[in-house]
């Protein structure tokens, strides 16, 4: 969603209900907790709102829209067309990629591989498929996070296709790690794809820029550990 910055969105859902729907401006500035319902919004008025909406933001407006103040309406398109998250990061590792794929894909060995994660539990395993619950450290609040994922890695391709069980604050989480041979060892890149639920602590541009900034650091330190082991002689 693009909102010029000197242009809030609830003053743009004004403008629009002031220019197309017959809103009265002064009596939306004096009650500004008040619903489209009570600011005299009937029904023909509310679909003209959704259909410049869907016009601009491509967004759908609820049929309960009217019960909605002009920043719950706000609210709800800022929502809507947040995009969901995406993001892809790679390291290039210098190390045979058997000894990559063997270290990365020891899931009861990550909190020996990862700095965030106090504990990996095995909960189930059927073939390539893992079911285990990962606990992190706790953070400055004194809270360990924990969920469960599901992991299955295809060794012919050498890719691994990962999901979240328990998804928390997620609406999906969706995983992708792809493994490369290159002429310096190793390319471990990773892709993740993802919504927040509505009432998560951060929208998915936020969740995006966290994802980065932690995949880039742990991916620093996946490096470095794998090639002094190969260095030590590991296969």
């Amino acid at each position: 969603m693009t909102v010029a910055p000197d242009r809030p969105l609830a003053r743009e859902i004004t403008d629009i209900l002031v220019t197309h729907c017959g809103l009265d401006p002064d009596a939306a500035a004096g009650a500004p907790a008040a619903s489209l319902e009570e600011l005299g919004m009937d029904s023909l008025a509310l679909l003209e709102l959704s259909a410049v909406v869907a016009d601009r933001w491509r967004v759908k407006i609820p049929e309960q829209a009217g019960q909605l103040s002009i920043a719950g309406v706000a609210d709800l398109v800022a929502r809507k067309a947040d995009p969901p998250g995406h993001t892809e990061n790679a390291v290039e590792i210098a190390a045979p990629l058997p000894l990559v794929w063997e270290i990365t894909n020891d899931v009861a060995g990550w909190p020996d591989l990862f700095t965030e994660y106090a504990t990996a539990e095995i909960l189930h395993r059927d073939g390539d498929t893992v079911r285990f619950r990962l606990t992190m450290h706790p953070d400055e609040n004194g809270v360990s996070w924990s969920w469960v994922s599901e992991r299955t890695a295809d060794p012919a391709t050498r890719e691994v296709h990962a999901r979240r069980v328990e998804t928390g604050p997620f609406e999906y989480m969706r995983i992708h790690w792809r493994y490369d041979e290159t002429p310096a060892g190793t390319r471990m890149t990773w892709t993740q794809d993802f919504a927040m639920k509505p009432d998560a602590p951060v929208d998915n541009a936020a969740m995006t820029n966290r994802i980065n900034t932690n995949s880039t650091s742990q991916l620093a330190v996946i490096k470095e550990k794998i090639e002094r082991a190969h260095a030590g002689g590991a296969r």
